[in-house]
């Protein structure tokens, strides 16, 4: 007789040798999935999952905050809202030691709350920060790290796409979650810039202060900014106070979005058209990771795995925080070579169980993940966010850039453990929802 949780690990040691290869990781999910149902059920069984999975995963209702969330990024990306958050957070930030750097910090913080994209918040603000910095002659270590690690606040704050696919994954409430990242999201933010200035003030070559401005002045470029603030108002209010469901609030928006790069002169065909074509680009890369996910994880529950495993961590008496600590230090070092959807979409259902059977608040558990995702965007070799903004300073060696972002990767750890000591940092705002 075949033994499930044999096929189940003989499954997975698969995956990740396509993974190896380089298959996309949706493709492999389903291909993976649709083998092990194969196997341990039957072929009408598996090949009905694989012809209907597709349609019941793209058809459900819920699923289109994705693009409609996506869209509103992609308007905010291309009518350069980016550039007016960094004017106005460098006038009021910019004359402190390292103070470019915390505005960039800053700023990547603002624009994460309307764009929900970390690549898009790297390869933007390396444009328009790093010559800046540059200019006052910082470290290349410290411009860089600080961009790369100030890209990954993108997946923390609301809106976020790792924060949708975790809630599908777990059937979790989307605005629940949304809501949850504010606070650790302010948190994190303050810790990175906290670390840029002990890093000016220990070496003042590696931050110059920039040029101070008027209060006048300061004051003045916050008018650039009302429609960031409006926007995250719009929706995050709305989400809070019940106001609007995560799917109209998604489609609110996108419509605010569009009438902002409006009002601001910003809209052309070619806005237009490479905001539609890039948000159905990342939709449809989503979707295919989460159609693949979806089977693999009808796999996981025949193999019997993740019950298996839960039931055998909660009989064995380990400590819970002690089992919590494994799983976060597991993520890390999957984060050392896959990339963060990836290690989303093959842990999370197998240890979602553990998690819930230890009794620990899933709203909470999926920001802790999603800390550690942010972790492997800047984690050496594959480090996504590192690769990006290369791409975009090509004259700086990423040996540097990876040096860089160490400080910024120590402070997410610290913060991991501070979310771990005191959970109610991130379930306090959750629990005192209207909706």
């Amino acid at each position: 007789m075949i033994n499930p949780l044999i096929i189940g690990v003989i499954g997975i040691g698969v995956l990740f040798i396509l993974l190896a290869l380089r298959m996309q990781i949706g493709f492999a999910m389903a291909a993976v999935g649709f083998g092990g149902f194969l196997i341990l059920g039957s072929f009408e069984s598996a090949l009905g999952i694989l012809g209907l999975e597709p349609f019941q995963t793209s058809a459900h209702y819920t699923l289109s905050v994705i693009p409609l969330f996506m869209l509103m990024g992609q308007f905010a990306t291309h009518s350069r809202l980016g550039s007016d958050i960094y004017d106005t957070v460098y006038k009021w930030l910019g004359f402190l030691p390292g103070g470019l750097a915390m505005a960039t910090i800053g700023a990547c913080a603002l624009f994460a709350a309307i764009s929900g994209s970390s690549l898009a918040t790297v390869a933007m603000f390396g444009m328009i920060a790093l010559p800046e910095m540059e200019k006052l002659k910082y470290s290349k270590r410290l411009a860089t790290g600080c961009i790369s690690a100030g890209g990954t606040l993108g997946i923390l704050i609301p809106p976020s796409s790792v924060l949708i696919l975790y809630a599908i994954l777990t059937e979790q409430s989307v605005g629940r979650l949304f809501i949850a990242g504010i606070i650790p999201g302010i948190l994190l933010s303050v810790m990175f810039m906290g670390t840029i200035y002990v890093m000016a003030k220990i070496r003042p070559d590696m931050g110059r202060p920039g040029p101070r401005f008027t209060l006048k002045e300061k004051i003045g470029s916050m008018k650039n900014t009302w429609a960031i603030f409006l926007l995250f108002f719009l929706v995050i209010g709305g989400l809070y106070t019940g106001w609007f469901t995560p799917t109209e609030a998604a489609g609110a928006g996108a419509f605010g979005a569009f009438m902002i790069t409006l009002l601001k002169g910003r809209l052309t065909w070619k806005t237009l058209t490479a905001s539609l074509r890039d948000a159905a680009a990342s939709t449809a890369m989503i979707f295919g990771i989460l159609i693949g996910a979806m089977v693999f994880q009808y796999f996981m529950t025949l193999s019997q795995i993740p019950t298996t495993l839960a039931s055998w961590i909660v009989d064995a008496g380990f400590s819970k925080y002690m089992v919590m600590a494994c799983i976060i230090f597991g993520f890390i070092v999957l984060g050392c070579f896959m990339e963060g959807l990836s290690i989303m979409v093959l842990a999370v259902p197998i240890v979602f169980p553990i998690v819930t059977g230890l009794g620990f608040d899933p709203i909470w558990f999926g920001i802790i993940i999603t800390l550690t995702m942010e972790m492997s965007l800047i984690t050496p070799p594959v480090g996504v966010n590192v690769f990006v903004l290369s791409g975009v300073a090509k004259e700086i060696p990423m040996s540097t850039m990876f040096k860089g972002i160490l400080p910024f990767w120590a402070a997410m750890f610290i913060c991991i453990l501070i979310l771990l000591i005191f959970p109610g940092i991130v379930t306090y705002l959750p629990d005192t929802m209207m909706g």
